[in-house]
């Protein structure tokens, strides 16, 4: 795993794309319980190497209910986001994740994963990735028909503050949601 690790932070396939350069943003260990697979890093996250150091990130961790010990041990924890790299500002936000990512190094980290018990699918760009045509016609559905996809994957918006009108309104998010996330994350974290 330290060899691949070290491998995918030395990718450079996407930097003629990429106005900040490469900075590939990935936690992951042979252990890991729950991974996360979300879209790319923000700004924020690429200047600090820290996956999920951001807002976004808070209420990702509020919504798991796990404390920030926990969510950076790799060992608890993988952080694997469809695309590796800052993509870059576009017209209403960041940009999609770069596509080279995902197909390029997600199988290896899988194959050296033996132990995980749960993948959180973060937003369309992962929920399309993994569950090939078996998402809904909208995220909202998808993420309201959320047990369809148990208990290997758990399907989320993006914790984004900029998500928090649609949180507003859909509450059976928060209300039903988020308990059942938080119960089921609890359950792996305490089956050590």
């Amino acid at each position: 795993m330290n060899e691949l690790l070290k491998e995918i932070k030395q990718c450079s396939i996407c930097e003629p794309y990429l106005s900040h350069g490469v900075r590939p943003v990935v936690l992951a260990h042979p252990k890991s319980r729950i991974v996360v697979i979300g879209q790319a890093p923000g700004i924020k996250v690429h200047n600090s190497g820290i996956p999920w150091d951001d807002k976004s990130g808070e209420n990702l961790r509020d919504w798991m209910g796990i404390s920030n010990e926990d969510f950076y041990t790799p060992e608890k924890v993988g952080i694997i986001p469809m695309g590796f790299c800052y993509p870059g500002k576009g017209k209403t936000g960041d940009l999609p994740p770069r596509v080279e990512c995902a197909p390029k190094w997600h199988q290896p980290l899988w194959d050296k994963m033996d132990e995980v018990e749960l993948i959180l699918l973060i937003g369309k760009y992962a929920q399309d990735y993994y569950l090939k045509g078996q998402t809904k016609r909208t995220l909202t559905e998808t993420v309201k028909s959320y047990q369809e996809y148990l208990p290997k994957h758990f399907v989320l918006p993006h914790p984004s503050p900029r998500n928090n009108i649609w949180q507003k309104k859909n509450p059976w998010f928060k209300q039903e949601i988020i308990p059942a996330l938080k119960q089921t994350i609890s359950h792996i974290m305490s089956s050590d």
